[in-house]
């Protein structure tokens, strides 16, 4: 009922949903390896990062500009790295005072923090494709055939399916509450900041009780029917020729990007 919120994706019938998703998880990573270690101010580079987004995005008939649009949304948690526009020693760009100190922006703070601005953003369009583009079974199963050990694997597959039982026990805590917290037409239900505290913290304290039962109910089912601490999926995963191609290809660009922005 409530998958929408947490599954992002989009079953589209393109090149890029057909490629075995080793091949998308790996070329993620790539890409956002590469970015993490682009120099500062790799200005032709960056650009050629985002050109490589805009034909993935094409290619995967979900829109020229899908990861564009839905990308800002991150770019906020990117300004933890504000501090660096007066940390990096420099020749002064502009001065403020603050409360009772003086911060002064140099050339070399903004650099860094532009370019930290830029990798992350491309980065996240990246990470927005992969999970477009990629069923979260098979994405799991990925990791599995790329080694990736068990344990963090079953822990992300865990967390994602818990995640829609948490929602689906706070949607019929709130109901609850809703149907005893009535009023009368044009007046505001519940009571003062205090009482509604009260009621919240109560919620909190039954969603873990709730959850925490209902979580051993359906580890009980899952034991029921066979579950042996491996998930299963009806997709083979048998690498093909042009999913190496592709995995050859999409690497050798990222390593032009390097290279270019080294230059």
């Amino acid at each position: 009922m409530h998958a929408d919120a947490f599954d992002r994706y989009h079953d589209k019938e393109s090149f890029i949903h057909r490629l075995d998703p080793r091949v998308k998880t790996i070329v993620t990573v790539v890409f956002i390896v590469s970015n993490a270690l682009l120099p500062d101010g790799a200005w032709l580079a960056f650009v050629l990062a985002w050109v490589f987004l805009l034909g993935v995005n094409l290619l995967s008939n979900l829109g020229l500009i899908y990861t564009f649009k839905r990308s800002f949304v991150a770019l906020p948690f990117a300004l933890v790295a504000i501090t660096v526009l007066f940390s990096i020693p420099g020749n002064p760009v502009a001065s403020f005072r603050f409360l009772m100190w003086d911060f002064t922006i140099t050339d070399a703070g903004l650099l860094r923090f532009v370019s930290i601005l830029i990798r992350s953003w491309l980065s996240v369009q990246m990470a927005i494709m992969l999970v477009a583009v990629t069923r979260f079974p098979d994405l799991i199963h990925a990791l599995e055939h790329l080694r990736v050990p068990a344990i963090l694997t079953t822990i992300i597959a865990f967390l994602y399916r818990y995640l829609f039982v948490l929602v689906d026990e706070v949607y019929r805590l709130l109901r609850a509450r809703e149907s005893r917290s009535a009023a009368a037409s044009g007046q505001r239900s519940g009571g003062s900041v205090l009482w509604r505290a009260k009621v919240a913290g109560n919620m909190a304290g039954q969603l873990f009780l709730r959850s925490y039962e209902r979580s051993d109910r359906i580890y009980n089912a899952m034991l029921s029917r066979g579950y042996v601490g491996h998930l299963y999926t009806l997709n083979p995963h048998e690498m093909k020729s042009s999913d190496y191609l592709v995995t050859a290809f999409a690497i050798v660009l990222i390593f032009v990007m390097q290279i270019i922005g080294r230059l």
